[in-house]
Formats: C-alpha cells, structure tokens, sequence
C-alpha cells in the first residue's frame, strides 16, 4: 500500500460518495461535489433533501473520494470519515465550490444556475465534515508494477 498528499487529489473536480445512515440503520450513498478548505469538507445539500435529513438524525459518515484514470495508470483512494453539520449555504463558499467544477463563473449555464445550483435560496445547506480519520491508498501500480503512475513526473499542484 502506498500513501499520498490527499490535498493533491482534493483540488481536482472529482465526485465524492457521501455515505450516511438511514433512521432504520442502513447505509445510503449520495454523489457529491466537494471543496476542501482550512481542513475541512464541504458538500453542497437542500434544506429537504434526503442526505441532509439523515445527517440532522445521525451524524455520522463517510466520504470516498476516486481518481481513476485508466489511460494515465493512476488509481488513487481517498477516504474519510467522521460527524457532520448541516450550516446553512455560504453563498461565496458555494460559488467558490462551483468555479472547482464548472470554471469562470462568464461560463457557467444560466439555467443550471437558477434553477439547479439557486447560490442564493434560503433553503440552501452545506453538509461540512471535518475529519475526524483520513485514510489514503495509491494502487496506481495496477499497470505498472512497482513503478507508481501518481504523481506524475514533474507534477506539482502550481503547474495546473
């Protein structure tokens, strides 16, 4: 097992897997956007929504975050896990959160804005999960052997 930097794979637009309990003990997943800042995760929500609601009644959860590129050779595993608080939305946190994914806010689709992302609703929440365990894994030697795919040579979080 290899380890890495996990805030080299934290600034790239990845879908993260919020897993949290249901009221009878089951697990649930939600894919999520994501953006780490001062050591903490922070996840878009809805006042109603399903995830929200789980975490208002248990806590706890876990986050799993990918880097698969088969072409590349990089298989990297990020997880985290811990209790989380629903805050209510930051409007300038979430626009920060959508430039990682959708670029220069000049880009962004309107429609998608209002009537999707709605940066400025009252209903709006950010799940933010500090973790309390982090666990990293860098399999990217599946074709390489020995020889790691991550980072690549000359990489650096600058030269994006």
């Amino acid at each position: 097992m290899q380890t890495f930097d996990p805030v080299e794979l934290l600034t790239l637009p990845l879908m993260a897997n919020l897993a949290t309990v249901s009221s009878d003990g089951a697990p649930r997943n939600s894919p999520v956007w994501f953006i780490w800042e001062d050591s903490t995760l922070w996840m878009p929500g809805a006042q109603g929504a399903s995830a929200v609601k789980r975490l208002q009644q248990d806590s706890r959860c876990s986050v799993e975050i990918v880097h698969f590129d088969n072409d590349a050779g990089i298989l990297l595993h990020l997880g985290f896990r811990g209790h989380a608080l629903i805050e209510p939305n930051c409007p300038a946190l979430f626009k920060r959160l959508l430039r990682k994914y959708l670029g220069p806010e000049s880009n962004w689709n309107e429609w998608f804005i209002e009537n999707v992302a709605r940066i400025d609703s009252p209903s709006g929440r950010m799940i933010r999960l500090v973790p309390e365990s982090t666990f990293t894994n860098n399999v990217s030697f599946f074709k390489t052997g020995p020889v790691l795919a991550w980072p690549p040579t000359g990489w650096s979080l600058e030269s994006d």
